[in-house]
Parts: C-alpha cells; structure tokens; sequence
C-alpha cells in the first residue's frame, strides 16, 4: 500500500529533524520525507495537519502475559493497546508462565505476535532456566530462536558464581544481559523503606538493595567486559553508581519507569493497590534524580513497565496484591508532560521514546527493522501520527489493554494517537 501523510510537523529526534512537512510511505518502507517521488500516488492519504509525525515507539518493558494466558486473549488486548499507545516495537520480559527458556516457546510467542500484525515483538530470554538462578539456558539455541538478550526480569540472582558465568558466556558470544538490580535478601518488601513504610506498617525495601546489586553488577562486568541493560533503576544513590560507571567506559545501558519519573511513595496514599509495583515507588529526592538523569542523558530510555493485572490481583490488602500496572497506552503522554513538567525539551522527550531505546537493542534490531526510533528515508515505516493536544483522562474506559489497573487512573494527559503504521500498515487508526 502507499500511504502519503501530508501536512504534519515531521519530528525526528535523533537527526533533529523537526518540519512541516509530507512524508510518503510504500511496500512498508519510508520512500521520502519532504519533496515527494515524481509520479507517487498514494492509496491512502492522511492529513495531520496540527499533529506530530514521529517514528514509532520503542518500550523496552512491556509483559503480554503470553505464553500462559492465551485463554484470555491478552497477546491480541495487549498488542492493540500498544499500537493504540503509538508503540511499533517491544520488548516482553521472559517471566511468563511457563518461563520463556525454551525455543519452542519462543517460536510460538513470535508466530502469534506476527500473525497478528500490530507491534513488532522482540523478546527476552530467561538467564537462567525456569528463572530458578541455578543453571544457565541455552542462550545460543534461544537466540536463534529470536530472543534479542537475556534476563531474570524480576527474580533476583543470587548466586554471585552463576551471574559471572553468565556474563562470560554472554559476553564471548556478544550477547546482552538485561538485570534489574536488586539484592534477593534485603528485595522482600511491598514498598520502599522510609518513614511512610513505617507509618503504614508495611515491610520497606531499602535502597541498599539496589546499590549492592548494582556494586556486584559493575565488578562482574570489569572482569567480563560482558554488555548489561540495567532495568528501571529506581533511587538517586543507584543513579549516582550508574553515573560513575559510565565515566568509566563500561559497556552499560539505563532505563526508568514511568512510575518512578512521576510519582513518590505519597502517591500510595491510603494503601492504593494500584501504586504497589516493583521497584517501588520511592520519595522525591530520587523522583527528582530519575527526572535529572534522563534529561542528561545518564540514564537512556524511559519505558511503559507495562504489567497487565486482573481485578482478582488488585483487589486486596496492599501488601497481598499483585504489583504491576498498565502503562503501554501512557508512556508516551506521560514522557510528554515530563516536557512540559521540567522544560527538558520536545526532542528529548521523544529521544528517549525513540532513537536511544531503539540503540539500546543495538544491532539485534539491525536486520529486522533498519532505521528503528527513526524516521528515514529508505528504514522501515513505523511511525504514529499523535495530536499533541488532544486532552483524555486515564480511566478503564479510556485503556484499550485489558489490565485497567494505574496509579494514574484520574488523571488528565495532553497527547493522543491518532494513527499508527506499522511496517507501512495502519495498524491502529483512532
């Protein structure tokens, strides 16, 4: 199909590139931007006249629930929510059930997703098998089999002596480990430590939890040279370590979550189930360090820390409930009001939406999606169409993903999808 887009404010993040300008799309890749090809006639027109053209979205921590929940249909809720939130590629953790350690399983998660044709779909693979810590996968066989790195998603490592086999291996075959820090002993806590955690009686996860995983992180890295992702880095002490070991030259990589960029301890308010989430929600000192850190670039991405959860997993004590909450449809008006909220500017905003998590896979997204997070001419067609002023509010009514659970329920955005293409195909159209 040829698709022209007429009329919009192109915005490229990584180039700079920021027009009024056409963009012309066929046989799913961008033929131009700007000037259009002599004799180009489109089979779809779209006027985005008033709205921002981007490349799509990359979040690079989205769950689908599948494998393991296929009954509900959450592969297809999921997908559509996140096309709906403008994103075109993703990356799921391998914590699914069964745990994504197996080719097989990985085939089959692939196949659906394809057949489906809304987000691309880049998973992980577990580190270790049944994310148990104990023995490593088959990381080759799970690579072949389109696993993009390898990681524990939430579970703790453990064992120091299996970690560093790990980086070894990962590293003599270059492969990418993707860790979240936390220290298993002290990580057993329903919310962060500190005078709320006592005033409400429940057990607090200290920061130290996060800073002595990231110090065994970083030593295990100058000794395997092995390249790690570190996930949603949640205090401003962990950002500090993060900061000096990017001085450093060593080969890692950052991202925060949504949660953490907008919201403290506070926000739980009178044990709101919809704020237990992990990592925890922390106070402000470190809210504001996140906010510092991704404007200067210490940490690289922003994502959705999408986690779809029932009512049957919300509804009940906080500390019982289930922790998670939607986020693929809010990551990118929430990344705009952090604009807005900080004056970190538009490009910046969209960067870390964009270019610097599509840079984040590196080289795994090289020949599936060339130009991913950009909009070139000649790279694949993956772009959104968003009116930047378009005002919703957060609400289950207004989330497409099944699990309706947010802290930011109420809340009143600035930033809607109107369309968005995937591989040259409207994949979602408001």
């Amino acid at each position: 199909m040829k698709l022209l887009i007429r009329n919009g404010r192109v915005v490229d993040p990584a180039s700079h590139f920021d027009q009024t300008c056409d963009v012309a799309v066929a046989d799913g890749l961008i033929v131009a931007i700007g000037a259009m090809p002599d004799g180009f006639a489109p089979d779809r027109t779209i006027d985005a006249a008033g709205c921002l053209v981007l490349p799509g979205l990359v979040d690079l921590a989205v769950r689908l629930r599948e494998p393991g929940h296929e009954h509900a249909r959450l592969l297809e809720s999921e997908l559509a929510a996140a096309v709906a939130g403008g994103v075109t590629s993703l990356v799921c953790p391998p914590d699914t059930d069964p745990v994504l350690d197996e080719p097989g399983l990985v085939d089959m998660l692939r196949f659906r997703a394809e057949r489906l044709q809304q987000a691309r779909v880049f998973p992980l693979g577990a580190l270790t098998r049944g994310l148990a810590g104990a023995v490593l996968t088959e990381m080759v066989e799970l690579t072949q089999a389109g696993c993009i790195g390898f990681g524990q998603a939430e579970v703790a490592l453990g064992n120091t002596q299996v970690l560093l086999r790990a980086l070894q291996y990962a590293s003599t075959f270059g492969y990418s480990v993707w860790l979240r820090p936390q220290d298993g002993d002290l990580g057993g806590g329903v919310v962060a430590s500190g005078p709320l955690a006592t005033r409400m009686g429940l057990s607090g996860i200290p920061v130290a939890a996060e800073t002595i995983a990231l110090h065994t992180i970083f030593e295990l890295v100058r000794a395997t040279d092995a390249r790690v992702h570190l996930c949603r880095i949640s205090s401003a002490a962990g950002l500090a370590l993060l900061r000096q070991a990017k001085a450093q030259g060593l080969p890692v990589s950052c991202d925060v979550s949504i949660n953490s960029l907008h919201l403290t301890d506070m926000d739980i308010g009178y044990f709101d189930s919809r704020a237990r989430l992990n990592p925890p929600l922390r106070q402000q000192r470190d809210r504001d360090a996140i906010r510092l850190a991704l404007a200067d670039g210490t940490v690289d991405a922003l994502v959705s820390d999408h986690t779809p959860v029932t009512e049957d997993g919300k509804t009940l004590p906080f500390a019982q409930s289930e922790p998670g909450a939607s986020g693929v449809e809010l990551l990118l008006p929430l990344a705009l009001k952090w604009a807005q909220d900080s004056g970190v500017g538009l490009m910046r905003a969209l960067e870390v939406i964009t270019a610097a998590p599509a840079a984040v896979l590196g080289s795994a997204l090289g020949p599936l999606q060339p130009g991913a997070g950009r909009l070139l001419a000649g790279s694949a067609a993956d772009l959104c169409v968003v009116d930047p002023q378009a005002a919703w509010t957060v609400g289950a009514a207004t989330l497409r993903s099944q699990g309706k659970h947010t802290p930011f329920s109420g809340w009143e955005l600035m930033g809607r999808v109107r369309w968005t293409v995937v591989s040259g195909r409207i994949a979602f159209a408001a």
